[in-house]
């Protein structure tokens, strides 16, 4: 059923010319005018170009406004372009706000509808890729093949699959009956180093492109035991290990400083969230090369829930917990000199709002407006293994390009008001 469910929607968007799967224009030629160009964070902005897009590439970039007999011009000679965002966590498939009992009536597709739904409004904003950590198995496998493949509009993703997690940890289904439990389960939770090992390995089968695992316990989850240590040394080494072996990197869900601390020290490649790392789990983070991915938004989706009947009792205290030390952990990882990734956990709030979260870590982390943009391009690239693929205007880079008419490098809340998008050289309308 779920197949089946796909193919009528990709049937759907067939009906959009510009959207049929076999038009990759691989010959087809399009002219940016850039007023002002950055075309990498750290650099010093161009005036007047042309980006040559040609097909889903960058072709070239040329001085001035240049013509070509042919080809399609866009005039963004009024405004700022930049390299696409990268958005290093969102979950595209969920929505906030919902009982956390829907996940025992809500089916694949409807989640597939969602991230269809989603993805767009997140690409519109300017966000041409997008990690999604934590997703089913199936949905973000889909909505990663509908994207590329043309069918559906949207950012290039980069998917995970279910989290692992330790049995009645966070990731593990909890809050219903124990037989509810069971038949909602997937499969997911793994005890031990070589069970462990061998769930990387079932899911680098499957096709996913990383691993994520919940090291510590989680905000939203039902379990009332608050935000410590799952997993073990050895078994997170074990992850660790077996995922860089088959060529994927591990992100960590982590809110407390020792669960933060050993995921660092295990090898992962980011923390996400980060919430109460302390000077021993940010050394353990600057001497590993583990990046913060901060996640500060998701604290204003779940502040505006606050008290509203949304969360349970027991998730409500974990809440408040996490609402008393916003950005707090993130601005000592910079200050460290460890690497913040743009990620903000979309889904805890709506889909759309991404970009207010360039402005916290301006106002919360100390960043600067170029190191914010930084963050969510050649850092985020380079987390996702892709920096000769994405977050550059350069030839032979993906034709990934958004544009703004404010100046980012002056005042980031400038990335807020992306009004052009092109996802692998196709326009995002």
């Amino acid at each position: 059923m779920f197949r089946k469910t796909i193919a009528i929607l990709a049937g759907l968007c067939l009906s959009a010319p510009a959207l049929a799967q076999g038009s990759d224009p691989a010959g087809e030629v399009t002219l940016i005018h850039a007023g002002r160009l950055i075309t990498e964070a750290g650099t010093a902005p161009r005036g007047p170009s042309t980006i040559v897009v040609r097909g889903e590439t960058i072709e070239a970039i040329e001085d001035g406004h240049v013509t070509r007999p042919g080809a399609e011009i866009v005039d963004l000679s009024q405004r700022t372009v930049l390299p696409g965002l990268i958005e290093a966590h969102s979950h595209l498939a969920g929505n906030p706000g919902g009982d956390f009992r829907d996940e025992a009536v809500d089916s694949d597709e409807w989640s597939v509808v969602l991230g269809t739904q989603n993805m767009l409004e997140t690409a519109r904003r300017g966000f041409t890729t997008v990690r999604m950590p934590g997703s089913g198995a199936e949905t973000g496998m889909t909505l990663r093949r509908a994207t590329a493949e043309h069918r559906l509009p949207g950012p290039r993703i980069v998917t995970s699959g279910p989290a692992l997690s330790i049995i009645g940890g966070h990731g593990d289904v909890s809050g219903f009956r124990p037989e509810v439990n069971a038949v909602l389960s997937g499969g997911n939770t793994c005890t031990g180093p070589d069970e462990c090992a061998a769930r990387v390995r079932e899911w680098g089968r499957a096709g996913e492109d990383f691993i994520k695992i919940t090291a510590t316990g989680g905000v939203l989850s039902q379990q009332a035991r608050g935000l410590g240590v799952h997993f073990t040394d050895a078994e997170m080494r074990a992850i660790v290990e077996t995922a860089h072996g088959l060529g994927m990197h591990v992100a960590a869900h982590a809110h407390g400083a020792r669960g933060i601390e050993a995921a660092a020290r295990a090898g992962v490649d980011s923390i996400e969230h980060g919430t109460f790392a302390d000077d021993a789990a940010i050394r353990a983070m600057r001497e590993n090369g583990t990046v913060m991915v901060p996640t500060l938004m998701a604290y204003t989706g779940i502040r505006e829930r606050l008290g509203t009947g949304v969360y349970t009792p027991q998730v409500e205290a974990k809440v408040r917990e996490t609402l008393a030390v916003v950005g707090q952990a993130a601005r000592r990882a910079h200050e460290a000199g460890v690497t913040i990734v743009f990620g903000t956990d979309a889904g805890v709030f709506e889909h759309g709002r991404n970009a207010e979260e360039f402005a916290m870590y301006v106002d919360l982390v100390g960043m600067t407006p170029e190191e914010v943009l930084r963050s969510a391009t050649t850092d985020a690239a380079e987390l996702l293994g892709m920096e000769t693929t994405i977050g550059r205007i350069a030839p032979g880079y993906s034709a990934d390009i958004v544009a703004v008419p404010g100046d980012p490098l002056a005042d980031v809340r400038a990335l807020e008001s992306v009004d052009w998008v092109m996802v692998r050289g196709e326009a995002i309308e």
